[in-house]
């Protein structure tokens, strides 16, 4: 098993979770041979260290590694291209990556046919969006007539949350910009992190919230065919944080900055000096509202919390059900495509176990329920 990016804030994790829950052997890969040794030592002869370039790998060297799936953990997915994933389908490899960025797994078909001719399973998007919003959705709304709308929302706690330069630059690099999104009805563009929803997210109070740029703006409207709105809203805990990014949005808006992106230095460092304010709890919700196999309006929510730090495990796990599916033959169908419809609820929920993570799923008549925000303007 071969993790890349295996001693970053998410791959790292990936490696613990590996070594502790599963019989693998774990190659942590990554540029700096010292970071990944350092990662690796711990784990004894359970892990070993390698120096990789994704963006320089080839087939031959992958194989070598001897490891008989390759988890992309890197990022920034942002612009990045597929050499990673290709190398792997060449070296005859399964493929698993943690992108949850809307461009890099939308053009993921790509490799699909050359994954099916090598006879591997390559999975983009094995991360909290989209393969556990989908499996959570796949649950809410199964046997259902219709769906109306589809909120996402996800909060990390602020002193919990990933403050990685890859991090921070992706949010910089859509805040401001336009977003396509499905809202009112039809496709139109709203600004990435745009006016700020404020909601009561269960077991973690009012949180604010503001449009994000993800998988699920497409992938939810061509899997589930909302008659109404699929928003995905993020969050920062602390109003000072949320609101200040929203202002700093509003800089790309009006023309007087190309992108915040180059900012992600000294947002980082601000957001450092701030962490003691906020608290170590974060948490997603995915509400649907539709038409119930009876032929009555319904709204089902599930919301998840994670308290004690352990909120940045969570993009994890979905991609380490992947893995353990992979290595007992369970997922097997050859091909390249996001993962979304390949793992179930239960599958990743069973990851949950180890860490202090709740969840709960409730279904409601619509007018005791709480609203789902579709028509928030900039």
């Amino acid at each position: 098993m071969l993790v890349v990016g295996g001693s970053g804030g998410f791959g790292g994790r990936l490696v613990d979770g590996l070594v502790a829950t599963t019989d693998l052997n774990v190659v942590v890969a990554g540029r700096d041979l010292a970071r990944a040794t350092a990662k690796a030592a711990p784990h004894g002869e359970r892990a070993a260290a390698l120096r990789l370039d994704a963006a320089t790998v080839t087939a031959a060297m992958l194989a070598a590694s001897g490891a008989f799936v390759v988890a992309d953990a890197a990022g920034p997915f942002q612009g990045a291209g597929y050499q990673l994933a290709r190398a792997a389908i060449a070296a005859g490899l399964h493929y698993v990556d943690l992108a949850d960025t809307r461009d890099f797994v939308a053009g993921f078909g790509a490799l699909d046919a050359a994954a099916r001719a090598a006879g591997v399973v390559a999975l983009t998007g094995a991360s909290s969006t989209p393969a556990l919003s989908h499996a959570v959705l796949d649950r809410l709304t199964t046997g259902w007539r219709g769906i109306d709308t589809v909120e996402i929302a996800i909060s990390p706690g602020t002193r919990s949350a990933p403050r990685g330069r890859s991090v921070i630059r992706a949010i910089l690099s859509y805040a401001g910009k336009p977003v396509r999104v499905f809202v009112d009805g039809g496709w139109t563009e709203r600004p990435g992190w745009g006016r700020p929803v404020g909601r009561d997210m269960p077991g973690l109070g009012r949180r604010w919230l503001s449009l994000c740029e993800t998988p699920d703006l497409d992938l939810v409207p061509a899997r589930f065919a909302p008659r109404r709105a699929a928003i995905f809203r993020a969050g920062l805990e602390l109003t000072v944080m949320h609101h200040g990014l929203y202002l700093a949005g509003l800089l790309v808006r009006l023309g007087l900055l190309p992108s915040l992106a180059p900012l992600a230095r000294p947002m980082r460092w601000f957001a450092e000096r701030l962490k003691s304010l906020g608290s170590d709890r974060g948490g997603m919700v995915v509400e649907a509202a539709g038409i119930d196999a009876a032929g009555s309006p319904v709204r089902a929510a599930w919301s998840l919390v994670a308290e004690a730090g352990d909120g940045p495990v969570v993009p994890t796990l979905p991609a380490l059900a992947a893995i353990r599916a992979l290595a007992d033959g369970r997922l097997s169908q050859p091909g390249a495509r996001p993962c979304v419809g390949v793992l179930d609820l239960d599958r990743i929920s069973r990851e949950f176990a180890p860490y202090r993570i709740s969840t709960h799923l409730s279904t409601s008549a619509p007018d005791d329920a709480l609203p789902v925000p579709t028509t928030a303007r900039p």
